[in-house]
């Protein structure tokens, strides 16, 4: 069995992700529904609102809590295959071995994954006497509990994720499309902007929420946090980018200034023989000023034209 642990702050994204239908991209249609099927509940009930509103409810008797969301995945080993009542005990078990069998969480089967089952347990650190769920020396304490559920349940030891990989692929370092993406996301977004401010607005035009303190980090679409040291661009790093990035800009903008000002320098130059170009150009300005200008109109009017006009309006008298 292999298992993971992670923290969040939304209940509400966790619970919907782990209760909805699986999706191929945002405003895509289900892959697959029906996939979720929630197995145990503890200390609460009904549909995904309800749970949602259970959940934030208890965690507001200790608002100082950041993230108040524990989620545990479990993964069967590729192959096996348990009925619901048992994946329910080695829910149960999971949590009695990681301390939270009193807290407030529920236990969701996912159907998506033809070759091997999985869990999804959310829980509420908060629990009903106020007191924090601890966090610490997670990666040991899930090790642990999946050795345990392994003797317990009889299901295939697994001491690594990679096991069931040929000797070959093992050697492969592994490879994170969602974390390479982020880095994609956010090489596009530095070189697309001047200023830490139009990276963010980028950034978020891209759906990624930003967390930024001491350092870094990034929740994309799926509510999934990762730290921009780990994708190679700490806070740091991003603001020096685009430090070296403006600086080069303004290079490039002052030297095409002085580039046009010795043209200008040059052809101003008395003695200086205009190129064809530089003809042309004069040409087509003289042109131009010609065209634009107003004409002036004059006041003088033939005298004779005069006289003729009062000639003829005598004789269409009557």
């Amino acid at each position: 069995m292999i298992g993971k642990i992670s923290m969040g702050k939304s209940f509400r994204g966790c619970i919907n992700y782990c209760l909805h239908d699986k999706l191929k991209k945002a405003d895509d249609e289900n892959v697959m529904k029906n996939r979720a099927e929630v197995i145990v509940y503890n200390k609460c009930f009904g549909d995904g609102g309800e749970l949602i509103k259970q959940f934030n409810e208890l965690r507001q008797h200790n608002q100082k809590l950041s993230k108040p969301v524990m989620h545990v995945t479990l993964s069967l080993a590729p192959g096996e295959v348990k009925s619901a009542a048992i994946l329910s005990e080695i829910a149960q078990d999971t949590a009695s071995y990681l301390g939270f069998e009193e807290n407030m969480f529920i236990a969701v089967l996912h159907k998506d994954t033809s070759n091997h089952q999985h869990l999804h347990m959310v829980v509420n650190r908060v629990g009903f006497d106020g007191k924090t769920l601890s966090d610490s020396n997670n990666y040991k304490r899930m090790a642990d509990c999946c050795r345990k559920l392994e003797l317990k349940h009889e299901l295939q030891q697994v001491l690594s994720p990679r096991r069931f990989l040929s000797k070959e692929l093992r050697n492969i370092p592994r490879h994170d499309i969602r974390k390479e993406k982020l880095r994609q996301d956010i090489i596009k977004c530095l070189q697309a902007s001047n200023s830490y401010a139009e990276f963010e607005t980028k950034m978020k035009g891209l759906k990624y929420e930003i967390i930024k303190g001491r350092g870094i980090a990034f929740t994309d679409r799926q509510k999934v946090y990762t730290k921009g040291s780990e994708v190679g661009y700490s806070l740091m790093q991003i603001e020096k980018h685009l430090a070296v990035q403006l600086k080069d800009k303004e290079k490039l903008l002052a030297g095409m200034n002085h580039k046009q000002q010795a043209r200008s320098d040059e052809v101003n130059k008395p003695g200086a023989i205009p190129t064809k170009t530089q003809k042309a150009d004069s040409f087509d300005n003289k042109i131009l000023e010609q065209l634009i200008t107003p004409m002036q109109q004059s006041d003088y009017v033939n005298p004779l034209l005069v006289k003729r006009k009062k000639k003829s309006r005598k004789g269409l008298r009557i």
